[in-house]
């Protein structure tokens, strides 16, 4: 008989039968998936090497026995019971078995699961289940193939704890850099407080002593502001910095900073030209971070010009839906090694020996809060002859009220005529220096009489007792805080009425947004700023005149 040729039909259907047994037992005998089989009703049927070696049951220990579901966490297979039961809005029995049911319906799923071994140890899993159906689509049995998850979880695990740490260790820099912040403003408020009187004060200081307090003061503002860019840029880092999306309006916003900048512009011959707006233009940003944003490039453009030199602001449209803002200088310019450099904090380009002061923080904030609005920044530059710094922001509609465009200006204070009723500030401060210097502050004023006290309890009997139209609050307090203490005394029908604003070192601004609504009526931050103290007060003095009952004026015996 002639020997058949390998490549007759007849021999290849063999060769494909034999393969095909051979695929069917590597399929189980597999000892990396555990493959379990089960008649229609979830009786398993068929039990692989693979779920022997993870589950270590035998074979038939589990064929004609057990269900999968009793293998698996009872608590898991209750919450699936649970969940299925609410999706079809039916009740479900608490041993279903909601994996087998949804597969029964045609939907083939991945889950996460526990396995629970025959000696009581578990296991994460990841289990497909298919439903078998016959050649007329009877449904027959269930198909579960199943492969351990534990690797893979405790991957998930250390990654998890890694980005805690990384979170811990990033609450921790900032609770450290806040709690430096605060400890720094105390004494910088002392320093700049009676600087500002001493500078404002009678007799006149002579000439000599007039140089001496500018440079204190210059020193002090100077230092206030790394003080408020390394905070900034901490928040940023850590994720805690909160930024609104609003319309602003362009016209306003450049309308206040040109006023901002303007003084310094004029002091250092810098001559200013804004490009004006043919039409309103709103952009999607947070108009605090904005303002910040343009008048650190402004302030940057005008402190690296060269005398008699100018800064010129343009917007132009970017087709679809942006803006560029563009400030540019007359400068000597930035090289291609100080552009790629610019964005690196403390990083000055070079100019730490010259005669302008500087962080190196400031363009490293802008660029954060630029990112944090949606927006790009970027620089072009020339060496000799200038650099141009723009950012490029959403354009978007205007709001449905918005306000009228104008520069807010500040009314003269006028003075207290004789006759005026004197008003009592109490001021809850444990600081010596602090509370001696808004005395001083205060003994300006013909129309105030000042209290102290010490420590919030002694505070809050003063209040009650002597009904001070206004009260200012320190936060960090020996015993009770200075929130405590304005619960207190919001609490109290007898001192309820009373403006409380508080005066603190702490000038976060999650922070002083929590004050806020806490129930502070303001919030100021030290170094005290006089002209800024004089408005919250006369604020506050408006207020409590208009709230304040005839009973609350009469003296305590």
């Amino acid at each position: 008989m002639p020997e058949i040729p390998f490549w007759t039909p007849k021999r290849r259907r063999r060769s494909a039968l034999l393969k095909a047994g051979a695929l069917q037992n590597a399929i189980l005998t597999s000892a990396n998936f555990s493959i379990i089989a089960t008649d229609e009703k979830g009786i398993i049927q068929l039990f692989n090497a693979g779920a022997e070696r993870m589950l270590g049951y035998r074979p038939e220990e589990v064929v004609n026995r057990l269900r999968p579901s009793d293998m698996h966490d009872p608590l898991e297979v209750r919450a699936r019971a649970m969940a299925l039961s609410v999706e079809l809005d039916t009740p479900i029995a608490p041993g279903f078995d909601a994996l087998a049911f949804k597969a029964s319906r045609g939907i083939e799923d991945i889950y996460e699961l526990t396995y629970i071994c025959k000696d009581g140890s578990s296991f994460p899993a990841i289990i497909s289940i298919t439903a078998l159906r016959s050649d007329q689509g009877d449904l027959i049995g269930y198909l579960l193939i199943g492969t351990d998850n534990s690797v893979r979880k405790r991957g998930e695990l250390q990654l998890n704890e890694a980005v805690a740490a990384a979170e811990e260790a990033n609450r921790a820099k900032t609770d450290f850099i806040s709690s430096m912040s605060h400890e720094l403003r105390t004494p910088l408020n002392a320093i700049l407080g009676f600087a500002q009187l001493v500078e404002s004060g009678t007799p006149v200081p002579t000439p000599t002593q007039k140089r001496s307090i500018d440079q204190i003061l210059k020193a002090g503002w100077y230092l206030l502001e790394l003080i408020n860019e390394i905070l900034d840029l901490a928040h940023i880092e850590s994720g805690k910095l909160t930024l609104s999306g609003e319309s602003v309006s362009l016209t306003e916003v450049l309308a206040e900073c040109r006023a901002m900048v303007e003084p310094q512009a004029q002091q250092r011959r810098i001559g200013m030209l804004f490009a004006r707006l043919e039409q309103p233009r709103f952009v999607q940003a947070d108009r605090t971070r904005l303002k910040q944003v343009l008048i650190n490039l402004l302030f940057n453009a005008i402190k690296y010009n060269k005398p008699g030199g100018h800064v010129t602001v343009e917007c132009t449209l970017c087709p679809p839906d942006t803006i560029r803002l563009s400030v540019r200088d007359t400068g000597p310019g930035l090289t291609p090694t100080q552009l790629a450099q610019l964005f690196q904090p403390f990083n000055r380009l070079g100019q730490e020996s010259g005669a302008e002061e500087g962080t190196g923080i400031g363009l490293v904030v802008t660029q954060r809060l630029v990112h944090l609005m949606g927006g790009v920044i970027g620089v072009d530059s020339t060496p000799g002859v200038g650099s141009v710094f723009w950012v490029e922001l959403a354009l978007v509609s205007a709001p449905q009220l918005a306000p009228h465009d104008a520069v807010p200006t500040d009314a003269p204070r006028p003075e207290a005529r004789p006759g005026t009723p004197l008003h009592t500030l109490l001021y809850v401060e444990d600081n010596p220096a602090n509370l001696e210097l808004v005395e001083q502050i205060v003994a300006r004023r013909t129309d105030l009489r000042l209290l102290g006290a010490a420590d919030a309890s002694l505070g809050i009997e003063f209040a009650r007792v002597y009904q001070p139209e206004v009260i200012l609050m320190d936060i960090n307090l020996p015993g009770i805080s200075g929130i405590e203490a304005m619960k207190i005394l919001r609490a109290d029908p007898s001192t309820a009425h009373i403006p409380i604003i508080a005066l603190s070192a702490n000038a976060v601004p999650r922070d002083i947004q929590l004050s806020l609504e806490a129930g502070f009526f303001n919030y100021l931050t030290k170094p005290i700023k006089v002209k800024q103290l004089m408005d919250a007060l006369d604020a506050a003095l408006v207020f409590s005149q208009s709230t304040r009952s005839p009973a609350a004026h009469q003296e305590p015996a």
